[in-house]
């Protein structure tokens, strides 16, 4: 197996010799680059955990930590077993961190340092190793620091320097977040068997509310020697507990235990975790690591992890190590998250699956959960049943939940997309009518606090037919008018109605297929014909754009190239309350029609002209690839007949803003979104979420298979005239055939992953008129006029 130490990353592998697909030798662990998007704000998850597992383990950096472990920041302050992965925002979740001395000076329990501030170390970077399932390196203290997890307990064992005089261990833990979220704690240690235990409510990094977490540690190897509290430097021996307030009026504070030399220079700790009581979080450890067995712990985790990635197979002849560490690192990526909280739900009782960190559905809708729907459709089975089953307690569904707390709502009601997407992919298990209760529900009923859950202004959305622009003149009803961002949220709405629509027609609902039907073309109420848009002070030539308008129906102005990657790219953020498009332009948001896509085409001046603009909104760099919402128009081509410039645009994004260093992702990971775009592209599918639509491409690889896990049947995916040294040679589909017959469309639906079979592609180096015409094309609401 490859290890990866952050100082010689990749530059230490070789190009690996060719194989085929029935290599049973074949590892794809040995492939995959936990590190990758660890620097930059990727934010990625770089530590040991499961496939979608709860407990993830890792050294806790000082900067820029919301994956907890940053490869650009230079000290660890603390090892935790909870984080999220590729998230913006706040730093989240890192509760409880561990740390361990080798000794204090001069045997003074009082010189040890405690505090986060002060205890924070740098480490070797050579020392670093990162694989699935396992973390490693080794403190400036000497600390050789190595973690692994089952589902609910991380193992550490942590190996002191030999040539330490002396060696008598001190490990504490802090009752502490990363982001300093503490509503309130308390930790306790027993005197004989050293084991500490710690309580404490903390607030969400990006959501309302608060949540309690619960911790139990115990070890092996080495006797007690003394225990005592602390409260940032102030140290306590033989007191067995404290009880900390919020961490404004106090930092750092916990418990420790201090131990005589320990065998081989070893000692392991078994860190149980909760979210309901500390005896749960005891008992957890208790039954799945129970003999402190570091390695089979690994091994198990490895096993989950082979297991998982088994149902994707590639022929990677003569493709680079690069291009494989790229697919199979971010494959993994997408199985980190969301998180498996089932049975671990404090706020209520349910038989029905729970799982957390769904950070945010307005990212992940996009491109991670149809992954998963393709790859893994019972775990998708067990999220969406955990959306609905959300729905039933807390009165709406989510668009973004963490921590057990309603996070802030980005868009629209996306969870619709996720709902429909499963629904006509067959995914089993779910209840299909809560869940369509649930869908009407976020389009009728808006809640007390649009911001974390459901949808708002939707009176204006039925009268209007849009949101309206708040008008600065007019008084504010409360600060949730502020959120405005009526035009995306406007886009959005439209296509979350346009999803109940295709439930409401499979099941018979006229009335409300027509209504919603009606309410999908919502879109085009924004669009001003008259709006032209200049770029860095020149006329693009364009006319016609989404613009705000006001309740009256007059229209105000945003500039069409605002919040892109070349006009004041952070200004629409969460947070900035002024403006009408979220994370992104009008330029980009002019787009997002994916249901109505022949009448978008027709609006926008018909074939050629949309061709045009769909290209000037990649080559000016006012689309940025690493925010989702420019996945999907990588592929619009496809809509215009234009199948090869899509794939042009997507190899171009691959080859110059994914890559296998530290900072390999253009973008915050969001939950394995980014991972997910490389995972679909380099397999020759797009997915057009809330359809059963997958628009197609060439694979980056001959060929790739992918196993359905509930049929058992295998898709095949091949290229013929495949040139695998490149990313722009022999790219274009000349011809294709489905089973031997001949395929002219550019897209293909999921019964050929459920059913099985071969789509063989011809490739060439120009264009062809494969997938061009007009019978070809993606279904649309409105007909093509071409």
């Amino acid at each position: 197996m490859r290890l990866f130490a952050v100082s010689t990353a990749l530059l230490a592998l070789t190009s690996v010799n060719a194989r085929s697909l029935a290599n049973t030798s074949f590892n794809p662990l040995d492939y995959i680059n936990p590190l990758i998007g660890s620097a930059n704000q990727g934010h990625v998850f770089a530590g040991a955990t499961l496939p979608f597992g709860m407990v993830k383990a890792v050294a806790d950096s000082d900067s820029d930590s919301a994956g907890g472990f940053a490869s650009d920041a230079g000290n660890i302050i603390g090892f935790s077993q909870l984080h999220d992965s590729g998230t913006g925002g706040a730093n989240s979740l890192g509760n409880f961190p561990i740390w361990p001395h080798p000794n204090c000076t001069d045997d003074d329990i009082t010189s040890c340092k405690y505090s986060s501030d002060n205890r924070r170390t740098g480490y070797f970077n050579d020392s670093l190793v990162a694989t699935a399932g396992y973390f490693g390196l080794t403190l400036d203290n000497g600390v050789q620091a190595e973690m692994t997890v089952s589902n609910h307990t991380a193992i550490y064992r942590f190996t002191f320097d030999a040539d330490v005089s002396l060696n008598s261990p001190v490990i504490l833990v802090d009752v502490s977040d990363l982001e300093g979220g503490r509503v309130n704690g308390s930790a306790s240690v027993d005197s004989s068997s050293g084991r500490l235990t710690a309580a404490g409510v903390f607030s969400p990094s990006f959501g309302d509310g608060s949540y309690p977490t619960y911790t139990c540690i115990d070890f092996q190897g080495a006797e007690v020697r003394n225990t005592g509290n602390f409260a940032n430097e102030a140290v306590g021996t033989g007191n067995t507990s404290i009880s900390i307030p919020d961490q404004q009026s106090l930092g750092s504070g916990g418990v420790w235990t201090q131990f005589k030399a320990s065998q081989n220079n070893t000692i392991l700790a078994r860190v149980g975790m909760s979210f309901l009581s500390i005896d749960n979080a005891c008992q957890n450890a208790e039954s799945e690591i129970p003999n402190f067995d570091f390695d089979a712990t690994r091994k198990a985790a490895e096993q989950a992890w082979k297991k998982k990635l088994s149902v994707i197979s590639i022929d990677p002849t003569g493709v680079s190590t690069e291009r494989q560490i790229l697919f199979w690192s971010s494959l993994y990526r997408g199985f980190i998250s969301p998180q498996d909280y089932t049975g671990q739900n404090p706020l209520w009782n349910s038989s029905e699956p729970y799982y957390d960190s769904f950070y945010c559905i307005w990212d992940s809708f996009r491109a991670a959960h149809p992954l998963l729907t393709l790859v893994d459709p019972l775990s998708q089975s067990y999220m969406v049943r955990s959306v609905v089953d959300t729905y039933r307690h807390e009165g709406f569904l989510p668009d973004c939940r963490m921590s057990f707390c309603k996070g802030y709502t980005q868009g629209g009601s996306n969870a619709d997309v996720l709902i429909v997407d499963a629904y006509l992919k067959g995914v089993p298990g779910i209840d299909w009518d809560t869940a369509y209760e649930a869908m009407v529900n976020d389009a009728e009923n808006e809640p007390t606090d649009f911001t974390i859950e459901g949808r708002g202004n939707l009176t204006q959305w039925k009268d209007l037919g849009y949101i309206p622009t708040h008008d600065p003149a007019s008084p504010t009803p409360g600060n949730a008018a502020l959120y405005t961002r009526s035009i995306s949220r406007t886009v959005e709405y439209a296509y979350n109605d346009f999803c109940i629509s295709v439930m409401a027609n499979k099941t018979g609902k006229q009335n409300d297929y027509e209504k919603y039907t009606g309410r999908a073309k919502n879109w085009k109420n924004m669009f001003n014909s008259d709006q032209t848009s200049k770029v860095q002070g020149y006329d693009t030539g364009f006319t016609g754009f989404l613009q705000p308008k006001y309740e009256n129906g007059t229209w105000a102005e945003q500039d069409p190239a605002f919040c892109s990657p070349i006009s004041n790219p952070d200004s629409c953020y969460f947070g900035n309350t002024n403006y009408e498009t979220y994370e992104g332009s009008v330029w980009m948001y002019t787009f997002y029609a994916p249901h109505d896509m022949g009448d978008l085409i027709t609006t926008l001046g018909g074939r050629e002209a949309f061709t045009n603009r769909l290209s000037f909104l990649h080559f000016s760099n006012l689309a940025n690839i690493g925010d989702e919402q420019a996945f999907l128009p990588v592929y619009q081509f496809h809509y215009a007949g234009r199948p090869s410039l899509s794939t042009q645009r997507a190899r171009a994004y691959i080859a110059t803003s994914f890559n296998t260093t530290v900072s390999g992702i253009p973008g915050n990971d969001d939950s394995g979104a980014m991972g997910s775009f490389a995972v679909l592209t380099m397999l020759g599918i797009w997915p057009v979420p809330g359809q059963d639509v997958y628009l197609l491409n060439p694979p980056l690889f001959s060929e790739v298979s992918i196993t359905n896990p509930l049929t058992g049947k295998t898709a095949t995916i091949r290229n013929k005239n495949f040139d695998p040294s490149s990313y722009s040679s022999n790219i274009y589909v000349q011809s294709a055939t489905r089973d031997g017959k001949a395929w002219s469309k550019n897209w293909i639906t999921h019964d050929f992953f459920t059913e099985g079979g071969v789509l063989e592609l011809t490739l060439g180096n120009s264009e062809s008129k494969w997938g061009t015409g007009t019978d070809d094309l993606p279904p649309s609401l409105s007909d093509y006029d071409f």
